[in-house]
């Protein structure tokens, strides 16, 4: 006879069963990544406070998103070796050697220093308009005909030592707002010049991590509304004190700004 408890029972049951497998796989599957999280200051959390005493100069950041992801996620192990300054040739020299075959996540923001980025802001606060035109013309060459073969480098050297690893190379924001008030500040056509400086650095890098088969993560239309000169809610800092956080992202740039980005990558 049937008996409709009873089938209701078993097929809850094997509901049971069947949500407890799925949860065993996903917990199972978050305990075996491996992630190892390279590059300059952008990654190590620069401007975000909170720094690891052993990270010396690098300023690596607790509130930086590898570090607030890995809090979240719980990763089998955590390599965190981003360092403020870093160029692609300091990712091969000193941060390379802390992947391995058994890596399975990457993220990593570079390009930036190799371009001048430090310097074309020095100009671009300090001197004329025509200066930071030039300046921002001079980073744009670079990213456009020599920081290609540069990135190819790294992503190359990554795909060697971690051949089975999911890469996500997070972009650059738009640092300012056009039309955006600040007290103190520089004028719109500078910005304009900054930002557009910025896309082309994120093109260049987006063409070269499709061509390396990772994943490109734009960050710039989450940043929009939280730039420089953008309102109360900025994520970025302007010219600030210690001097080398300036143009970097605060806290809420980290945690609001890339994690997110990252975290859907």
């Amino acid at each position: 006879m049937f008996r409709p408890a009873r089938a209701l029972s078993v097929a809850a049951t094997a509901a049971v069963l069947a949500m407890t497998t799925l949860f065993t796989a996903s917990s199972a599957n978050a305990a075996g990544v491996n992630y190892v999280a390279l590059g300059d200051s952008y990654s190590a959390g620069v401007g975000a406070g909170n720094y690891l005493s052993d990270s010396g100069s690098c300023k690596r950041s607790t509130n930086a998103y590898a570090y607030l992801w890995s809090n979240a996620n719980s990763p089998s192990s955590f390599s965190f070796v981003a360092c403020s300054g870093a160029r692609t040739g300091d990712v091969l020299n000193s941060q390379i050697s802390a992947l391995k075959s058994s890596t399975t996540l990457v993220s990593l923001t570079i390009g930036g220093n190799d371009a001048g980025f430090s310097s074309t802001m020095q100009t671009c606060v300090l001197g004329s308009d025509s200066d930071c035109l030039n300046a921002v013309n001079t980073a744009e060459n670079y990213a456009v005909n020599t920081l290609p073969g540069q990135l190819d480098q790294v992503y190359s050297a990554i795909k060697s030592k971690s051949p089975n690893a999911h890469v996500v190379v997070m972009g650059y924001p738009h640092l300012y707002q056009i039309g955006g008030y600040c007290l103190f500040g520089i004028g719109d056509t500078k910005r304009a010049a900054i930002n557009e400086a910025a896309d082309t650095l994120d093109s260049v890098i987006s063409k070269e991590v499709a061509n390396a088969g990772f994943t490109f993560a734009d960050v710039r239309d989450t940043f929009a509304g939280h730039e420089i000169c953008g309102g109360l809610d900025t994520w970025l800092h302007s010219t600030t004190w210690p001097i080398d956080e300036s143009y970097h992202p605060n806290s809420s740039g980290q945690a609001d700004g890339y994690l997110p980005v990252f975290s859907q990558s």
